[in-house]
């Protein structure tokens, strides 16, 4: 991999930390139910990116679907399975018990990473990694929830983090593949998982406009820059990147809601964000197979 294509996907999986971090955002503009946004956002995602597969292999869309083979069925499941998981640890648990799970994503995936293909991580990843960990917990642990969260909602939210895992390492390792028919094919998937809970014909014309926003911009549009920018840089990497999310979601809510954050909140923010920053600076040449 070249010092040019591994900054390519820093800065495409930089974007879908951007993209991702407007979940919040959307959330708070739209009054329903979070089985009725589950729905929706799955439907507008998956046309999303269905439009962006068409668009870019024209006749060939069909054979682009069916090159994922296996990889892909294995992306679709885990990926669908992941945003129910996900969505139902924030019912049972705390945000800030599910954020600081969530956040050990780049040692969940350099561990299996580890075990199943035997790639190795760089030391400055790792450090990275455990850095950014530090900022999220320091910023969660300012939000005010001193509620304790349930055994169920803790494990959802590591199967969430597992599942998550694998599907980046699959992508990762079938980087010479587009996967995303197959991300596409995960969004529709959680969309027809909450449909027997959700109320879909109970909203007005604006939260439709505003759930169409949600899905292309926010889970379409961040789906297809994770999907690039993973071919180029190592799994755990993209997690580490994909921590931005966090400061970034406080950031959206304060300049739209006029939020004050906490100063802890403010001070882990910060610290993700130079970690990633250090990474990037450490590690202009790491390769996508983590030596």
């Amino acid at each position: 991999m070249t010092p040019r294509g591994h900054g390519l996907g820093v800065l495409l999986i930089a974007a879908s930390a951007v993209a991702y971090s407007t979940a919040g955002f959307y959330v708070r503009l739209i009054p329903l139910d979070p089985w009725t946004i589950l729905f929706w956002r799955g439907l507008f995602a998956g046309g999303f990116m269905a439009a962006c597969v068409l668009a870019r292999e024209g006749r060939s869309a069909l054979r682009a679907v069916r090159a994922v083979g296996w990889p892909g069925l294995v992306v679709m499941a885990c990926s669908g399975v992941s945003s129910l998981l996900f969505i139902n640890a924030l019912h049972y648990a705390p945000v800030a018990q599910v954020m600081i799970i969530l956040a050990t994503l780049p040692f969940v995936i350099a561990g299996l990473g580890r075990i199943v293909f035997g790639t190795r991580e760089t030391r400055t990843t790792l450090i990275a990694s455990a850095l950014a960990l530090l900022g999220v917990a320091l910023m969660v642990g300012g939000a005010g929830d001193p509620r304790r969260g349930s055994h169920l909602g803790e494990l959802l939210a590591c199967g969430a983090t597992l599942l998550l895992a694998v599907t980046m390492l699959t992508v990762q390792r079938r980087r010479d593949t587009l996967m995303l028919p197959a991300a596409a094919a995960a969004t529709l998937l959680a969309s027809l998982l909450a449909a027997p809970l959700a109320s879909p014909l109970a909203l007005s014309s604006r939260d439709l406009g505003l759930l169409a926003l949600f899905g292309m911009t926010q889970s379409g549009l961040g789906w297809l820059l994770l999907t690039l920018g993973t071919r180029l840089v190592s799994a755990t990497e993209s997690a580490l990147i994909g921590n931005l999310e966090v400061p970034l979601a406080a950031f959206w809510v304060w300049l739209a809601f006029a939020e004050t954050p906490q100063p802890t909140t403010l001070a882990g923010g910060l610290l993700v964000i130079a970690a990633v920053l250090w990474h990037i600076w450490r590690q202009p040449r790491l390769r996508p197979d983590g030596a």
